[in-house]
């Protein structure tokens, strides 16, 4: 069922040989004048190397220039996730030693991902992502790029980058603007995983299906007039009818909106659970005060405060400008903040016993937290100065 047009530069499989195996690569064939993506790097939950953001950055401007191409589809290859973020081991490598710059250098692995992301979500046609199993930290940043995104009932949807002492990236700071204040800063402080009804609930998705629904997209696809294809897209991903499963969020949304109110700081906010926690009686509400209560004393209080004062100036600034904010925290927790201890106390060593700096939320220095959200670069010299602006996220949503 799959038509390759063999003229077209963005038919040809393959295109990102220049990815070894070990690094993943961007497999891309058409159907019917889509573009299919696959982010093939199965062992690795399709984690971004910088490999394949180089190649899928090289795809996407074929795909944007090619005018047989009419749409773009996303998607992970494997039965366990679309992306689970970016290569974290490889950027703790390349911290240590030393490399910053250049093709191998961690900063240039970030410019490049989030130059992409940018892209992405200036791409003139439309964009279908299948978020379908793990979809955290870089694969949401390709996601949210995405003119229809789908989620399944196997979906985990999560920005968990306070957990190594990071913070939410990838556009985040600007893209969970789209949901409540409230809501917004418990998904980014705690890195909660929410469930695909949970994803649409929160503005994170478009509709979510079943999974076996999409094994036949590209029939579906291959099956539409030529000339429709890009109006009727929304057919060959979502069935005709798609009722929203139970969204568990749901149950826990008052809790949400009381113990994450903007106005509070980390710290009252931990202190809002630990009371709510001592006085409620429900052992499914208590299973979830103490989770929540769990990450804002278990993960970087640096990180923590920092992520709190960026998720709410990412409401009020635009996504170019996020993007450049966020660059500068990423440098700042690389060179001088809490991200090396954080992946090496969870994903090399494993011990799961960080040592933080400051080690409480207390301890946290308001000049601190200022320190890592100052740009360490001139605003005309800034790696990201020339990312242009864009229209309202989602502007460019299909049509339901």
């Amino acid at each position: 069922m799959n038509a390759r047009v063999e003229p077209s530069q963005a038919a040809r499989d393959g295109v990102s040989d220049a990815a070894q195996p070990a690094q993943g690569r961007v497999l891309g064939h058409v159907v019917n004048g889509v573009a299919i993506l696959t982010l093939e790097r199965p062992q690795a939950l399709n984690a971004l190397s910088h490999a394949m953001v180089r190649a899928l950055a090289e795809q996407i401007e074929r795909c944007r220039e090619d005018n047989a191409i009419v749409a773009l589809v996303l998607r992970g290859s494997g039965e366990k996730g679309f992306c689970a973020g970016g290569d974290v081991r490889a950027l703790y490598h390349a911290a240590n030693a030393g490399r910053i710059e250049g093709e191998d250098g961690w900063r240039q692995f970030f410019i490049d991902e989030y130059r992409l992301d940018f892209a992405l979500h200036a791409f003139p046609k439309p964009i279908v992502a299948l978020a379908d199993g793990i979809t955290m930290g870089g694969g949401m940043g390709l996601a949210q790029a995405a003119s229809l995104r789908i989620v399944t009932e196997r979906s985990k949807i999560a920005m968990p980058e306070t957990r190594i002492g990071f913070v939410p990236d990838v556009g985040a700071t600007r893209f969970l603007s789209m949901m409540p204040v409230e809501l917004a800063l418990y998904v980014g402080l705690t890195g909660a995983v929410l469930s695909g009804a949970d994803a649409v609930r929160c503005s994170l998705a478009d509709v979510c299906v079943q999974s076996e629904w999409l094994r036949g997209f590209e029939a579906r696809l291959a099956s539409l007039p030529p000339d429709q294809v890009s109006a009727r897209l929304r057919e060959a991903f979502v069935p005709p009818a798609a009722p929203l499963p139970h969204a568990p969020i749901d149950a826990v949304l008052p809790a949400i909106e009381k113990h994450f109110d903007p106005r509070s700081g980390v710290g009252e906010m931990a202190a809002s659970l630990a009371a709510a926690l001592i006085s409620n009686p429900h052992p499914d509400l208590r299973a979830w005060l103490q989770t929540a209560l769990d990450a804002l004393h278990g993960y970087s209080p640096t990180m923590l405060h920092v992520t709190r004062e960026a998720l709410l100036r990412g409401r009020r600034i635009t996504l170019a400008d996020a993007y450049r904010m966020e660059l500068g925290i990423v440098s700042r927790a690389i060179e001088e903040g809490d991200f090396r201890e954080g992946v090496r106390a969870h994903l090399i060593d494993k011990d799961r016993a960080p040592r933080w700096h400051p080690a409480s939320l207390a301890d946290v220095r308001p000049e601190r937290i200022a320190h890592f959200l100052s740009s360490p670069w001139p605003r005309a010299r800034h790696p990201l100065a020339d990312l242009g602006e864009l229209p309202p996220l989602r502007a460019s949503r299909l049509p339901s």
